[in-house]
This record gives structure tokens, sequence and C-alpha cells, in this order.
């Protein structure tokens, strides 16, 4: 017999969702249909966090700050599941693959996809467009059609979940 559960979520004022076991604290500001997943920390203590439009954070990711070092989050973002995303900038159209860690001042251009387990460290930049991985990180080759796609759908099936049930998840 499948085990039914049936959980409730928080939808904020501007409509971005917050899921049980999320932490969001501090100096964060989260738009439309952006998401913070189950267990997940978002922390903006010592620093900002912005998270864009569309983008979700998803199941055991944490997105923290540093002084001087806000993270900003764009629209149409993907942080994958238990990633670390820590005082850096992820621009627009990006998936962060599960495992990931950015660290303070790295950036992520626009229509990137940073693959599971990758390890950007501090400062470092990954330029627009790149499929890149590894520890430390490296620009694997240029995104083409089919992975700036992906990166849309993605972000748009997690705004679709999060919207779905009304505030119940089945």
């Amino acid at each position: 017999m499948k085990e039914q559960r049936v959980m409730k979520w928080t939808e904020t004022e501007n409509g971005a969702y917050l899921f049980p076991g999320c932490v969001v604290t501090g100096d964060v500001t989260m738009e439309k249909a952006a998401s913070v997943w189950y267990n997940a920390v978002v922390r903006g203590d010592m620093a900002p966090i912005t998270i864009g439009e569309g983008s979700n954070i998803q199941d055991n990711a944490v997105v923290h700050v540093d002084n001087g070092f806000p993270t900003v989050i764009g629209n149409g973002v993907t942080i994958g599941h238990g990633a670390i995303v820590h005082g850096c900038t992820v621009e627009d159209d990006c998936i962060i693959g599960m495992g990931a860690v950015l660290l303070n001042g790295a950036r992520i251009g626009k229509n990137c996809i940073i693959g599971a387990g990758t390890l950007v460290p501090e400062g470092k930049e990954v330029p627009e467009g790149s499929v890149a991985f590894g520890n430390p990180v490296r620009v694997y080759r240029p995104v083409n059609e089919e992975d700036i796609k992906h990166i849309h759908a993605n972000a748009a099936e997690y705004v679709e979940y999060a919207g779905e049930g009304e505030g119940e998840y089945n």
C-alpha cells in the first residue's frame, strides 16, 4: 500500500514558495515564483541574499553569505539538491548541479550548467554560456541549444511543482 503524504507549504505575499523544514532568515529577498524546498537553508545574516524570479533552491541546499560577499541568484536558476552557494553571484538561467560548492566571490555567467559535485573556488568566474565541472571547476564546452532548453525546462518545472496543489503536496 502506498503511503499518502500531504504537506502544507507557504506562499509569500509576492508569490514565492517556502516548503516545510526550510529556513529562510536575515536579509533575504525572493522574487515571484521563487521557491525554497524541503530542509534548504537560506541565511542572509552577514550580507543580503537575492533569489530571482522563478528560481528554485532544492532540498538540503545551503545559500549563505559572508561579510562583504552577498549572494545574488538571478532569474530562472536551479540550485540542485545539497549544493552550497556561498557569497557569490549566479546570473540568470543557470543550473547548479547537486552537491556543487560555489565559494565567496565566485561568479557564474548567464546560461551556464555547473555539474554535480563541482567546486568553484573563491573569486573564480565561469564565463557566460559554459558547461563546467570538476574540482576545481573547468569549462568543458559551450552550452548548445538543447542545454538552454534544459535549463529553461528545469526552472519551469519547479515553478509548476511549487504552484500546483494550492498549498498541498501529494
